[in-house]
């Protein structure tokens, strides 16, 4: 497993101070900017355009319009969250750029009022492999459950529920109200709830399954046993 990275003097820097030493084309500053907001950013990038390439492009193009922009951070928000809406506006782009010509894209495509659209919805090394598998499978199931929420929700629920932002700073990032951005994660957190349970009624069906290998196993070894009887 590689080594993290020696803490450097950058990563004790204030915003304001990390603002301005990028002001000043400071590498090491930038660098520490960037492994600082990493994670959060490349998450919120994907949750809009559910691409992991796409997600990084995205992201790379963000933190270069921060860093010819960083004279204009005042300090009025966090630095992660003028970054944040840096990095929305720029995966909403490329979403547009996907989708027909001429067709608008903005996280409030998805009106609330609207029925009948709502979308299908550290590792431990003592485990077992049998866990860690299962693991892997149920990570994968709700990554995939979340990909299928409404652009919205999916947006506000990975800010909130992976990335642990305040309500607040969510709403400033997306430029919407604090009362919506809790709105959109309770509407969120009830279709992947609908979803899973879905998936988990499906799943039962098959819980303990009997056919197939197993059946044709029991089969011959009782006919063998009925054999030696007769």
């Amino acid at each position: 497993m590689a080594a993290k990275p020696a803490p450097t003097a950058s990563d004790a820097l204030s915003d304001a101070e990390l603002a301005a030493r990028i002001a000043g084309r400071d590498e090491a500053a930038f660098e520490a900017l960037m492994r600082r907001n990493n994670g959060k950013l490349f998450r919120v990038a994907r949750a809009i355009l559910k691409d992991d390439a796409e997600a990084e492009d995205a992201l790379q193009d963000a933190y270069l319009d921060a860093y010819r922009h960083i004279a204009d951070f005042r300090g009025s928000a966090q630095l992660t969250t003028w970054l944040t809406r840096i990095v929305v506006n720029h995966a909403l782009m490329r979403l547009r750029r996907k989708k027909a010509p001429g067709v608008v894209v903005s996280l409030d495509e998805w009106n609330e009022t609207r029925p009948g659209r709502e979308a299908e919805m550290a590792d431990d090394k003592s485990e077992s492999p049998a866990n860690a598998t299962l693991r892997v499978e149920i990570r994968r199931l709700l990554e995939q459950k979340i990909d299928e929420l409404p652009l919205a929700f999916r947006t506000v629920f990975v800010m909130r529920e992976v990335d642990d932002m305040t309500a607040e700073d969510i709403a400033t990032a997306l430029s919407i109200p604090a009362a919506t951005v809790r709105t959109r994660l309770f509407r969120a957190r009830t279709l992947l709830r609908e979803a899973l349970a879905r998936e988990m009624d499906s799943a039962t069906l098959d819980v303990f399954g009997f056919d197939g290998p197993r059946c044709d196993r029991i089969v011959a070894a009782v006919l063998a046993r009925a054999r030696e009887l007769s």
